[in-house]
């Protein structure tokens, strides 16, 4: 295996937990391997990304958003939702491919002012709801209000950053945002109101520059890492509580609910998983109709682990 440095990316930390714990226990290590956690965004400041007026056209966005220094060269691997990954996958100049569903199992909820006279789904009805476009927020919103309103009753604006939506629902240019945690947790102390709430998966997209052993050697670190979350995960829920600014809310690990927190042994992306997901998107028009499963998933790597 290579000695070089292997620089992964971590966003926001609810998905990105147990490759905390891997370093700060030392299981990278362990694993004969160094390894460079990158923050997302290469020192951006995302209030600065914010867009004049909400945007309601995902063409008008890019993909790769916060994750555009896997193009750049800036890291090798990197986990955000399962939708996502297909279509920056897809996008991709650089060969990035899906190689294994990601660690984290998260949740993302609707939420709303504390006097917004919303309550329940249907109530959302040609509302504007904050998301980041093709990331979580977005798709989770369609999947979530799909059940209950006509496509074109669901009204998904792109704000950008769960800061930035909560805030952009604080002053009232949306009346709904899209966040997860430890933003529910922050809105639900502050009297905010949960629309709707689901779990989703995500997925673990890596350059070609990232070959299978230093794959499999990271899987192993992350997978004692879960072990470790699973047995207790209040020594490290200040890295989502750190999240919060504190004239927001001075959020404390007591206060997350434990249960939105859900991790597993991450593991292969199956072609039956693919095609639901790619027959969805495709019906949604956000992917093309030939990224098809060989173009998207690694198998080579996703198999050895």
């Amino acid at each position: 295996m290579a000695s070089k440095i292997i620089r992964i990316e971590v966003n926001n930390a609810v998905f990105s937990l147990p490759y905390y714990v891997a370093r700060d226990e030392g299981y990278f290590t362990d694993e004969g391997i160094e390894v460079e956690l990158v923050r997302a965004g290469s020192g951006r400041d995302r209030d600065l990304d914010v867009p004049d007026q909400p945007i309601s056209d995902p063409t008008m966005v890019e993909s790769y958003g916060w994750h555009r220094g896997i193009e750049e060269g800036e890291f090798a691997l990197y986990r955000a939702c399962e939708w996502g990954q297909i279509r920056r996958t897809q996008d991709s100049d650089k060969g990035a491919k899906v190689i294994s569903k990601r660690a984290a199992v998260t949740t993302q909820a609707i939420i709303v002012a504390p006097n917004s006279p919303c309550n329940i789904p249907p109530d959302l009805k040609n509302v504007t709801v904050a998301v980041n476009f093709h990331a979580g927020s977005h798709y989770i919103v369609l999947g979530l209000l799909g059940g209950y309103l006509e496509k074109a009753e669901i009204k998904a604006v792109h704000v950008g950053g769960p800061k930035q939506r909560f805030d952009a629902l604080t002053v009232g240019t949306v009346g709904a945002a899209a966040v997860m945690e430890p933003w529910i947790s922050a809105a639900e102390k502050l009297g905010y109101k949960v629309i709707a709430e689901a779990y989703y998966e995500g997925a673990e997209v890596a350059t070609p520059a990232l070959d299978p052993d230093a794959y499999a050697a990271i899987d192993r670190a992350i997978k004692r890492a879960v072990a470790k979350l699973n047995e207790d995960k209040l020594p490290y829920l200040h890295y989502l509580c750190d999240e919060i600014p504190k004239d927001v809310y001075h959020l404390q690990p007591e206060d997350l609910h434990l249960p939105r927190l859900r991790y597993n042994d991450p593991r292969p992306y199956t072609e039956a998983e693919y095609q639901y997901i790619y027959d969805w998107m495709v019906s949604w028009d956000l992917l093309q109709e030939d990224s098809v499963y060989d173009k998207i998933v690694e198998e080579r790597t996703a198999a050895s682990l």
